[in-house]
């Protein structure tokens, strides 16, 4: 399987656009852990970094890509560009990390 390429720019230095796919997403909605609720509860009163959630929001972040990845391939894209996250409270304690992009078919100039 060929690498698909991933960026957040518009243009590829190098590449020619030759064909336009269209927007491609992938999401994800995520819990925290109660228990994992309370250590970060008690690091806000010590400080430091919440590691449970960064953790959390990486995985998350991966998944997002995964899936609009898996979306690209699908419809026959070597290359989404112009690649954004979103994220948006689902309900209380639930989030959901979208990431988005257009898939395109890029050719060397």
């Amino acid at each position: 399987m060929n690498k698909l390429l991933i960026s957040n720019i518009e243009v590829i230095p190098g590449k020619k656009t030759v064909q336009h796919l269209g927007l491609v997403q992938g999401s994800t909605v995520r819990a925290k852990h109660a228990g994992k609720d309370i250590m970060a509860g008690l690091k806000n009163i010590f400080g430091g970094e919440l590691s449970a959630y960064t953790d959390l929001l990486s995985e998350s972040r991966q998944e997002a890509l995964d899936r609009m990845t898996e979306q690209a391939r699908a419809i026959g894209a070597n290359a989404v560009i112009n690649v954004r996250f979103s994220t948006s409270s689902i309900t209380a304690g639930a989030s959901e990390i979208l990431a988005y992009g257009t898939a395109v078919v890029l050719e060397d100039k």
